[in-house]
């Protein structure tokens, strides 16, 4: 039997999902997979917020960085990050979702390229 690129990404992604007990403690919702893509889903409890009342940077960089584990790991070969940046653009607050989207740009080898974009408005 022939799997799509897809089903393999969901294979492999419910592979991974089950043990990654990280990405569930902290609330996250794995919504969709395809080869090289990712999008997970947060909701920002009161425990995920800092001192100043926003979503903690930290919660939404591990939201970012679950996302991408999934698109790059999405062929079913086990990969980690090499390196890594964020830009904070605008805070979420208790109550909103956030919706990670992982996208990989280019894949070489063993090395790929992925943007992920977690935006605080919802997205169309």
């Amino acid at each position: 039997m022939t799997l799509t690129p897809k089903e393999r990404a969901a294979r492999a992604a419910q592979a991974m999902w089950s043990p990654d007990r990280a990405s569930q403690w902290l609330g996250m919702e794995l919504a969709e997979v395809d080869e090289g893509a990712a999008t997970l889903r947060l909701t920002v409890e009161p425990h995920h917020c800092n001192g100043h009342g926003m979503c903690h940077g930290g919660i939404t960089f591990a939201l970012a960085d679950s996302a991408f584990a999934f698109a790059c790991n999405s062929r079913n070969a086990a990969t980690v990050a090499q390196q890594n940046n964020i830009t904070y653009v605008a805070p979420a607050r208790e109550g909103d979702t956030l919706t990670a989207r992982a996208q990989e740009r280019a894949l070489n080898g063993r090395s790929g390229a992925y943007d992920v974009q977690v935006p605080t408005r919802p997205v169309p």
